[in-house]
């Protein structure tokens, strides 16, 4: 489940970084000062980078055998700014827990 975890992290990152984007410079340049170039670019690029974190984070659901309303959660976490930022850190935070490892046997 490691390397779910890691394809998971990474993207909702990107996407983070790039709805962030989308929102913060994008929209105003777009309606302020009737400057489309980047939502034109950033836009499409947006849609297809969270099709691919709605498959990460489906492959990961099903890995981790989350609940449906979890899933969906996590799912619906890259369409708000900066939300996906918080779902990666609270899905990192549930499946890599530190008490929950085997602890290391103690010599002695």
């Amino acid at each position: 489940m490691g390397a779910a975890l890691t394809r998971y992290r990474v993207i909702a990152w990107i996407v983070g970084v790039v709805l962030i984007l989308l929102v913060v410079i994008g929209m105003p340049l777009k309606y302020l000062f009737d400057n489309a170039v980047v939502v034109e670019t950033i836009g499409p690029a947006h849609g297809f980078l969270y099709m691919v974190y709605l498959v990460a984070a489906f492959d990961l659901s099903r890995r981790a055998d989350w609940p449906l309303k979890r899933m969906l959660a996590v799912m619906l976490a890259g369409t708000v700014p900066f939300v996906s930022f918080y779902a990666e850190r609270r899905v990192t935070g549930w499946l890599d827990r530190p008490a929950e490892r085997t602890p290391e046997p103690v010599a002695g």
